[in-house]
């Protein structure tokens, strides 16, 4: 079946995500056993051509006008310089609320003008992507205007390999697109901080699905179950949807891989600096109590309030630059410091979302290069961010607890049967 939240992933813009090199570690060349990957082969998406409009002959008496959409031009301009009749666009955007779509085409995609001997449009189609076409079609003098979609397949894959450079390389390597391999990061993200513990000889095996139109694979969709054995310790994840649509990942037994709070606050970062209460400032040359973690990034990366909350300080704090702060409840707080600017349409205030970005890396303030400081607090108390001990978020509900059971099982048996012998997880160096 396919969720209201999946099918946003395709009907809409895909959103391709460059993951950084900082995924990577450095660590000793292993000699002996090499990685072994499950490879699987996805299409590559060669960039669309821009060329002018063209006429091209269909049938005795029509013409087809095939126009690829340019950055900057409306449907209206492309009308215009076409010369084909504006009252024709009018009726067709106000036909029905399927017909106000056309006037939110995206440069790159197709436009198809069929127009009759006298020069009147006949039809108009606008391919929105691999799935949907906008068409509209003049009958009996008025414009009809329709959403065809094509059938969508979705198909059960599955893969695995170990680690030997980067989550995002031997990732790739293993047949996972970048959309999918920021998935598993995000699925496991409150148990592996993937910018500082991942370690050659870690592993993960992955179940997702594959989407096909016309037995074209066109798009990756959900992780279904996965497994993620970092420094010894195994993680297992398996996605639940409820009946009303919302998905999770959860443990085997049904508790959310979900945290109160992120351990990190930025992607693809390193640390620069640990939390240390003798610290030497690198600025002021003395020593002075660093009661937060440094994240370097580049100036721009996007930084994301680590749990729910309510921002509470927004604006210069002294040595600290442009700072946020949100509070969490009654007992904890956390505070992201040397930002180059703030995200915008928020302010004291403002209740933001776990994950939901409130700034930008910069270095305002006493910094000496790009970077995010952030604190964490608990009643006040500043806390190590990477050691403290997070609370986690509420387990699957005893009435949901016979349907997760049953919704579940298939995937966590297909994946117990693609796990990486043990024998081999022990002895990989």
């Amino acid at each position: 079946m396919i969720t209201n939240k999946f099918r946003s992933l395709f009907l809409g813009i895909t959103v391709i995500v460059t993951l950084g090199a900082s995924y990577a570690f450095t660590s000793p060349d292993a000699s002996g056993l090499q990685p072994t990957v499950s490879k699987l082969s996805l299409p590559v998406i060669q960039p669309a051509m821009t060329t002018p409009s063209v006429a091209i002959p269909q049938r005795k008496n029509f013409k087809i006008l095939s126009h690829q959409i340019k950055a900057g031009e409306s449907i209206s301009s492309i009308f215009s310089a076409l010369d084909v009749s504006r009252t024709d666009l009018h009726k067709i955007i106000h036909a029905n609320k399927l017909g106000e779509q056309f006037a939110s085409i995206a440069p790159g995609k197709t436009l198809q003008l069929s127009i009759d001997a006298s020069g009147q449009l006949q039809q108009l189609t606008y391919h929105k992507n691999a799935i949907e076409t906008l068409k509209a079609e003049l009958i009996h003098n008025k414009f009809n205007v329709e959403l065809i979609s094509k059938p969508i397949e979705t198909r059960i894959a599955s893969t695995q390999a170990i680690i030997n450079a980067s989550l995002f390389l031997d990732g790739q390597a293993a047949g996972l697109s970048d959309k999918l391999i920021m998935q598993l990061a995000d699925i496991f993200a409150w148990d592996i901080d993937f910018a500082l513990s991942l370690r050659k000889g870690d592993m993960f095996t992955v179940v997702y699905e594959k989407i096909f139109v016309e037995n074209k694979e066109i798009d990756s969709g959900n992780i279904l179950s996965a497994e993620f054995i970092n420094r010894g310790h195994t993680y297992t994840a398996v996605r639940f949807e409820d009946k009303d649509g919302t998905a999770d990942y959860f443990t085997p037994e049904g508790k959310s891989m979900r945290k109160a709070f992120l351990r990190t606050p930025v992607d693809f970062a390193r640390i620069s600096s640990r939390f240390n209460l003798k610290r030497k400032h690198p600025v002021l040359n003395r020593i002075r109590a660093h009661k937060g973690v440094d994240y370097a990034a580049r100036s721009g990366t996007p930084i994301k309030t680590t749990g729910d909350g309510k921002i509470i300080y927004r604006g210069r704090k002294g040595g600290y630059g442009r700072v946020v702060i949100v509070q969490h409840g009654q007992k904890y707080s956390s505070l992201y410091a040397h930002m180059s600017r703030y995200k915008k349409g928020q302010k004291v205030g403002s209740h933001v979302k776990q994950g939901q970005i409130i700034g930008y890396v910069g270095k305002s303030g006493l910094a000496t290069g790009a970077h995010l400081h952030y604190e964490f607090r608990i009643n006040g108390v500043h806390r190590n961010p990477l050691t403290v001990k997070l609370p986690a978020a509420k387990p699957i509900k005893k009435s949901l607890f016979s349907a997760f059971k049953k919704q579940t099982r298939v995937h966590l048996a297909h994946l117990n049967t693609l796990k990486i012998p043990p024998l081999i997880a022990q002895n990989y160096p």
